[in-house]
């Protein structure tokens, strides 16, 4: 082992060259010999790019070393924070967008940029499986014309020393289905923390995951996260912005409306058929039948498919609602815990360059020391368990919109299966007053609506519950065909005035 003073002394060598942050700098390296002295660097209030003039370290303290990625909003670096004691490594990302961008577009990436640091700042500590913010400030420097200032925003977050899985898909091939789970059951325990603080991530996709050297599953770039709004499902919402990868997000995203909870389900999803097949999503998409063909490359087990395909349903109220509610079903015999972390990559991976289009490319945030892991695996295990055991709603504050035809559909059910009910009790042979049956009607009605709107029946169940309520009625009426023909009058009639007074309820939430 090297006397910690050779260390160091190697380190600074390596570490006089600082890296210009301007965008568009031709000469961004810069080597100062003076700062190989430990003692210098610690002192040096500030350099400056012997090309353009552009403050190098930044914030009094990190040191830009390399470029790792850039996009149409920014990038980020590879840098050292000068007043940590090993110089620890860390992450810089820089807010510029492209100068094309209008004011309404500028101003949107400025706040997505924002709440990225916002997020990281809530989340990044309390979850072993978030990259940490050390810090967010934004820096005025002279322009390139006389008398100008530019002024950048800078995130500086953990840095994680590993590869993306989209780099690892390249490198090693396919998943096996085993690995596919496990990815998929690490992904989702955060996911239902994040969901948790009522935040939609917006873009789960291979790039965003990152495996750290020593196994362990990383959910990267906030930079797109939605706090969910509480009136999400009501009339006249506003619609969201259209921030998603291509491939990845699902219609809803696609067309610009609302997201749900279910967004980052289909997402991940898609990540999941990706790793399993090796292919694209547009490989896996039939656009001429709106459909996944995901099945014709790859066989996998009925409950995983079962799992997929339901997270991959085109209306988000067909899809599970919340990433717990896609834990107990993919573990029915236990409640979600965090995974162990899968064995490390047999090989370092080599250094990430890739880029997101649209935003400073996801870069892998350090290990943390042991004390620090244990301190934040145990607060997400405990926020894993009380997503567990908390029912579904609590986890999922707003419920996914239903079609106008499922709730016409809901209403006509509702409306003859009423009637049903009311020959049924009317004829049922027992010393009860009218009043008393009338009232029991009226409680079995408003059961039927709440378990609907419940969804706890629905489908396949209301076909069994007519069938049920129209055999007793046929019990009841079997010996008049005169009887039968009121019957089907009498619920018929139902369904049209619920139907009828549906409309009126919704043409007035239209107008008013």
């Amino acid at each position: 082992m090297q006397p910690a003073g050779e260390t160091l002394a190697n380190f600074l060598i390596a570490a006089m060259e600082l890296y210009c942050t301007r965008p568009g700098c031709q000469r961004p390296q810069n080597v100062f010999g003076e700062l190989s002295d430990p003692g210098v660097l610690k002192a040096t209030r500030q350099k400056f790019c012997t090309n353009c003039g552009m403050p190098l370290i930044l914030a009094d303290r990190y040191l830009p070393e390399k470029l790792l990625g850039q996009g149409g909003f920014g990038a980020a670096y590879l840098a050292r924070d000068r007043y940590t004691p090993g110089m620890r490594r860390c992450v810089v990302k820089q807010f510029k967008p492209a100068a094309q961008l209008n004011p309404t577009q500028l101003q949107l990436a400025h706040d997505l940029f924002v709440r990225e640091a916002e997020i990281l700042e809530k989340i990044g500590q309390d979850h072993f499986q978030i990259p940490d913010l050390y810090a967010f400030f934004d820096l005025d420097v002279p322009g390139s014309s006389v008398g100008a200032t530019e002024t950048y925003f800078y995130i500086v977050q953990e840095y994680i020393d590993g590869e993306d899985l989209e780099q690892e898909l390249h490198r090693r091939g396919a998943f096996s289905e085993a690995e596919v789970r496990e990815v998929l059951t690490s992904m989702l325990e955060v996911l239902s923390f994040v969901h948790e603080g009522n935040t939609i991530h917006r873009d789960i996709k291979p790039s965003n995951i990152m495996r750290s050297r020593k196994g362990r599953l990383y959910l990267l770039d906030f930079g797109a996260i939605k706090v969910a709004a509480a009136s999400s499902a009501s009339p006249g919402q506003k619609a969201s912005t259209s921030i998603f990868s291509p491939g990845y997000a699902p219609p809803e995203q696609m067309a610009g409306g609302e997201v749900f909870f279910s967004t980052d389900l289909y997402s991940l999803a898609v990540t999941c058929l990706e790793l399993l097949t090796g292919k694209p999503p547009t490989a896996l998409y039939d656009a001429s039948t709106n459909s996944w063909q995901w099945q014709r490359y790859i066989s996998i087990g009925a409950p995983l498919a079962t799992i997929l395909s339901k997270m991959l349903q085109h209306s988000p109220s067909d899809r599970y609602w919340s990433a717990a509610e896609v834990l107990l079903a993919l573990q029915p015999q236990q409640k979600p815990s965090q995974v162990m972390p899968p064995p490390p990559m047999p090989a370092p991976p080599p250094q990430s360059t890739t880029v997101q289009q649209g935003s400073p490319a996801p870069i892998p945030p350090p290990a943390r020391s042991s004390a620090a892991q244990k301190a934040a695996q145990k607060a997400a295990q405990k926020a894993a368990q009380k997503a567990a055991v908390q029912s579904t709603p609590a986890i999922v504050p707003t419920v996914p919109p239903r079609s106008t035809l499922a709730i016409l559909g809901s209403a006509a059910f509702t409306g003859f299966e009423g009637g049903l009910l009311a020959i049924v009790l009317y004829r049922l042979p027992l010393p009860i007053p009218l009043e008393a049956r009338a009232i029991a009607w009226l409680a079995l009605a408003l059961l039927v609506v709440f378990l609907q709107y419940r969804r706890t029946i629905e489908k396949v169940d209301l076909v069994i519950l007519a069938g049920l309520t129209g055999g007793l009625v046929w019990w009841f009426l079997r010996p008049s065909l005169v009887y039968w023909m009121g019957a089907l009058l009498l619920a018929g009639g139902c369904l049209i005035v619920t139907i009828f007074f549906l409309l009126v309820y919704r043409l007035l939430g239209i107008f008013f």
